[in-house]
C-alpha cells in the first residue's frame, strides 16, 4: 500500500469513528446552536492552537456556512504569525474573552485537537467561571496520550474534554500524524484538520435542517464566486457588522 492509500484508509477510519460514535453529540451541539440562532444570538468559535485555529476559520464566512459565527482570533495564535507563540501563554485567555466581550450565557465552540495547552485550558476554566457554555471539538485519545508535565501542557495537567459542557470527539490519535513510511521513524500526514472540518460542517448542516423544520430561514453564506453570492452575503455582513468583530 502506498502512502496515499495509507492516508486515505487512516482518515476513513477516523471519519467512521466520528460517524458511529459522535452523531448524537453532533446533533446535541446542533440543537444548542439552533436555539441560540432562534434567539438572534451569535455563536463564538475559538480555535485555541496554531493549527486548531483553522477550525474557527472553517466556520467563518464560509460558503455554505452560518452567517452568525464570530471567530476569536487573538494575536500569536496561528502558526503563521506566532512570533511569539501565545497558545502556551498562561493567563492570556481571560484577556481574550474580555476583549471580545464574551459574556455569561453565551455559547462558545472551543476547538483544539490535543486539548492540553495553556490557552485551551484557561479558556475552558474561565468560561466555566463566567457561565459561558462550551462545546468542545477535541480528541480525548490525543489528550490522554500527552503525558502530564510535558512543556506544552497547562500547569494543571487538565484536558479540554474534562471541562466542556458538551464534547464532540474528533478521534484523532496522539501525535496527529497517521502514516508510517518505511525506513522513517516518525508518522507523517496530520489528520486533525480533516476530522475537525468534518465535525463543524456536520454541525452546520444539522443546524440548517433544524431551522428549516422550525419554519425559520437559515442565514447561510453563499460562495462569492457564484452568481448572486456577493449580493446575498453583503446583506448578511451588513446585519452583523456591529456584532461580529472580524466580519
Amino acid at each position: 500500500m502506498n502512502p496515499t492509500e495509507k492516508y486515505y484508509d487512516a482518515i476513513e477510519k477516523i471519519l467512521q469513528k466520528i460517524k458511529k460514535k459522535e452523531i448524537g453529540n453532533i446533533k446535541k451541539a446542533a440543537d444548542i446552536l439552533t436555539e441560540k440562532l432562534m434567539q438572534d444570538e451569535i455563536i463564538w468559535v475559538f480555535g485555541t492552537g496554531g493549527h486548531s485555529i483553522m477550525g474557527a476559520m472553517e466556520m467563518f464566512t464560509r460558503a455554505g456556512g452560518l452567517a452568525a459565527i464570530s471567530p476569536i482570533v487573538p494575536p500569536g495564535m496561528s502558526n503563521l504569525e506566532s512570533h511569539p507563540n501565545t497558545e502556551s501563554l498562561v493567563g492570556y485567555a481571560p484577556k481574550i474573552l474580555d476583549y471580545y466581550r464574551v459574556k455569561k450565557g453565551d455559547l462558545l465552540i472551543e476547538i483544539n485537537v490535543n486539548g492540553i495547552n495553556a490557552v485551551t485550558i484557561d479558556t475552558a476554566l474561565e468560561c466555566r467561571k463566567r457561565g459561558i457554555y462550551i462545546i468542545a471539538v477535541t480528541s480525548a485519545e490525543f489528550s490522554k496520550g500527552a503525558v502530564p508535565g510535558i512543556p506544552n501542557r497547562h500547569p494543571s495537567n487538565k484536558n479540554l474534554f474534562e471541562l466542556a459542557n458538551l464534547v464532540v470527539d474528533a478521534h484523532v490519535p496522539p501525535g496527529d500524524a497517521v502514516v508510517d513510511v518505511d525506513g522513517f521513524d516518525l508518522k507523517v500526514a496530520a489528520s486533525s484538520t480533516i476530522a475537525i472540518a468534518f465535525i463543524v460542517n456536520s454541525i452546520v448542516a444539522e443546524v440548517v435542517e433544524n431551522l428549516v423544520k422550525k419554519g425559520a430561514v437559515p442565514e447561510v453564506i453563499k460562495s462569492g464566486n457564484m452568481a448572486g453570492g456577493k449580493e446575498r452575503n453583503r446583506s448578511l455582513k451588513n446585519k452583523y457588522y456591529w456584532r461580529i468583530k472580524h466580519i
